[in-house]
């Protein structure tokens, strides 16, 4: 599959207007926009192992297409949904635990880069990375 690799955070779109509707503080806002973020993905079938290595954490997510699953945003936000694919696009919908609200999540190859796209509360953003 073509998300296969390692990619690294090329630039962001709308990123710091995403975490501020989600709720998280300037602080983190700021150092969130720089993060450095590295993401590896590995697809065997319907089974994705991502590793999302970034200055504040390192962790390994483990999934199946269409099966519901626990996961934590790097502010600690809980979540819990899942990814399936549409097309070529991984597209993910997440329930919030704390307020119930639905983050969706998309990623895709345009031309050599891998992009993200998430939208929160009508509030769109993207991160484009490059591989590395």
């Amino acid at each position: 599959m073509a998300l296969n690799g390692t990619w690294k955070i090329d630039r962001n779109d709308n990123y710091e207007k995403f975490m501020e509707a989600m709720g998280v503080n300037i602080m983190k806002r700021k150092l969130g926009a720089h993060d450095n973020l590295k993401i590896t993905i590995q697809q065997d079938g319907n089974k994705f192992i991502v590793k999302e290595a970034s200055n504040f954490r390192t962790i390994d997510i483990e999934f199946t297409l269409g099966v519901n699953f626990e996961y934590s945003l790097a502010d600690g936000t809980e979540l819990s949904g899942s990814w399936n694919m549409e097309g070529n696009k991984l597209v993910g919908s997440f329930t919030r635990k704390d307020n119930g609200k639905v983050l969706t999540a998309c990623r895709e190859i345009v031309g050599d880069e891998l992009v993200q796209t998430y939208v929160y509360e009508g509030v769109e953003a993207k991160r484009i990375f490059k591989r590395g």
